[in-house]
């Protein structure tokens, strides 16, 4: 059932601390070559409205000497607010109701008349110590398309956390990213701190401590979600206007269940969604689905993984499901209570799609491949009728980096090969690129693909994304040796950053359509003039040709994975 809370929606975010973060009072400028200054002591009051009471004064304290006594080593350049998460783009922004937009250049094709919808976090409040870019509420910033028009909606997903915050009028629940990532003796001090905090507002655990502020997608039901992977999901409305609203928390069905992946996988032919949750205590890993009406089948325990793991993403194909296990660990030493284990062997697991029981899951060895972020997945069957397992995935390379320094992670696209008889792992590059956040045509999720789309990152600099390319994967099919299948690039230009992008084909009922025909959609922004646009590419063009630019009112800041959704599945969420 859903978890509803009563909440205004009103058109700026909360006011009231004594540093309240606000669009105008962040400098659009990338993070700079030296750290500043330490910033003054600031407090973390979400409601001017309510005076500071003893009890803040007290945890403030506290947290005062957390900082300077206990674990003044915290704020390290990576973990200091003031070094990146409160930089140019990364800053929050205010919420914003329905805006009308600028078309700038070009029109807006027919076939986006819909909504394109992205989620990242977006801190209300400066934080006291330190800090990981994958902390903050979840904000929603949804582009509204109807007639060639456009209007902008930024909204926070009011999570229980969100709710029980703003009510006391200060952070009650742990930062999850910088809790688990931290130093041990400094994270387990905040964390302690926290719980505290939590039971002197009796804050309400079993009503979730997430975010959401990692993805948007449906579940089989004709609904949207709002995900993040340490809670259950949050369903939003869209409105005709464009407006967002928080429904409520689902957890009819998940049982003892308090978390599941922000990464399922829908099977647009049957309908059914897929999905799973990795847990500090047994069993580690659990899978399941939903079917095609959105009800939530049995847990699929999968005992075989003996210890925590880190598992971000999966993939699935129409017979299988395949679950990356990383050496991105929950380690529990004195340096952090998670990070990379040079020990470990990376891992994938293969499981019958519908599988009822978590034996089924087989392990196959692949050093050096660890996987954040899949692409897509299918079955193969070989010339002399091997049966095969693709999957299309980012191999982080420098997975070393991956919790304290992920500025300087570097992802390659690679085609890796199970056979299933033989139990033998092959791996392909597709490009040394360093890329993020792949995609393909929604319609071929689970099938075969030829083309995939990913962002090109920045080397050395700000995490974002500055160009688009275009990958032919049978390049590679036709020709081992070949070693990058780009085919179509754009780079944005100077100062110029996106992020995640979504597929939107152009005929989607035509079965005939070529696989790219179709359009990229993202958000990018300028951080020489500050300003935010959300731009249209034709995806089948040899330079991804931009054929219509939105000037956006708001900046929106750079986040994480988003959701193209049309007008006939807006309906839908109604029903």
């Amino acid at each position: 059932m859903l978890h509803v809370y009563p909440v205004t929606i009103s058109s700026t975010c909360p006011v009231g601390r004594r540093n309240i973060i606000t669009a105008s009072s962040i400098p659009a400028q990338q993070p700079p070559a030296q750290k500043p200054s330490k910033p003054k002591r600031e407090s973390h009051v979400m409601n001017e409205s309510k005076k500071r009471s003893l009890q803040s004064r007290v945890f403030d304290a506290l947290e005062d000497i957390m900082n300077t006594r206990i674990d003044p080593s915290g704020l390290r350049d990576f973990w200091d607010p003031e070094y990146t998460v409160f930089h140019g783009n990364f800053a929050p922004v205010d919420e914003l109701p329905p805006t009308e937009c600028e078309v700038i250049e070009g029109a807006l094709p027919p076939c986006l008349e819909g909504a394109y919808i992205r989620n990242g976090p977006n801190p209300r409040s400066h934080p006291v110590g330190p800090y990981h870019i994958i902390d903050g509420d979840g904000m929603l910033h949804c582009i509204r398309i109807r007639g060639g028009k456009a209007t902008l909606c930024s909204r926070y997903v009011k999570t229980n956390k969100y709710v029980a915050e703003e009510q006391a009028g200060t952070n009650l629940t742990p930062r999850l990213g910088a809790s688990i990532t931290g130093p041990v003796v400094g994270s387990t001090a905040r964390f302690l701190l926290s719980v505290a905090k939590m039971l002197a507002w009796r804050f309400d655990l079993r009503a979730g401590v997430g975010t959401a502020n990692t993805n948007i997608a449906t579940l089989g039901d004709n609904k949207l979600y709002a995900l993040h992977e340490f809670d259950l999901p949050y369903q939003i409305n869209v409105t005709t206007e464009g407006d967002i609203g928080t429904v409520g928390r689902r957890d009819d069905g998940f049982g003892n269940g308090v978390n599941m992946t922000a990464h399922p996988k829908p099977d647009p032919d049957t309908g059914e969604v897929f999905a799973f949750r990795y847990f500090m205590t047994p069993p580690f890993l659990t899978y399941f689905w939903f079917d095609a009406q959105g009800n939530k089948q049995s847990d699929v325990p999968i005992f075989s993984v003996k210890k925590p793991l880190i598992m971000h993403d999966f993939a699935i194909t129409k017979k299988y499901a395949i679950f990356p296990n990383i050496q991105i660990s929950f380690l529990l030493t004195g340096r952090s209570a998670m990070g990379f284990d040079s020990e470990k062997v990376p891992q994938l697991g293969v499981i019958p799609r519908y599988a009822e029981d978590g034996n089924a899951t087989r392990w196959f060895d692949v050093p050096g491949l660890n996987i954040l972020h899949t692409v897509n997945g299918w079955d193969e069957e070989g010339n002399n009728g091997e049966e095969y397992v693709v999957v299309i995935a980012l191999n982080v390379l420098s997975i070393e980096h991956g919790i304290e320094r992920i500025d300087l992670l570097h992802e390659s696209m690679e085609m890796v090969k199970i056979n299933l008889g033989s139990g033998t792992v092959t791996r392909q590059p597709l490009s040394a690129k360093n890329l993020e956040y792949g995609v393909v045509n929604p319609a071929y999720t689970s099938k075969k693909s030829r083309y995939v789309y990913a962002g090109v990152l920045s080397d050395n600099g700000p995490p974002g994304v500055r160009g688009i390319v275009k990958l032919d994967v049978a390049m590679a099919e036709r020709d081992d040796t070949v070693a990058d299948c780009t085919i179509a690039s754009r780079m944005y230009g100077p100062g110029c950053y996106g992020g995640p992008i979504s597929f939107v084909a152009r005929e989607p009922k035509d079965l005939n359509a070529a696989e790219d025909d179709g359009y990229l959609v993202s958000y990018i922004h300028d951080e020489i003039k500050g300003e935010s646009r959300f731009i249209v590419m034709d995806a089948k063009s040899t330079s991804l040709d931009i054929v219509a630019s939105v000037k956006l009112p708001q900046r929106v800041p750079y986040g994480f994975h988003g959701l193209f959704i049309r007008d006939d599945d807006l309906d839908l969420q109604k029903m």
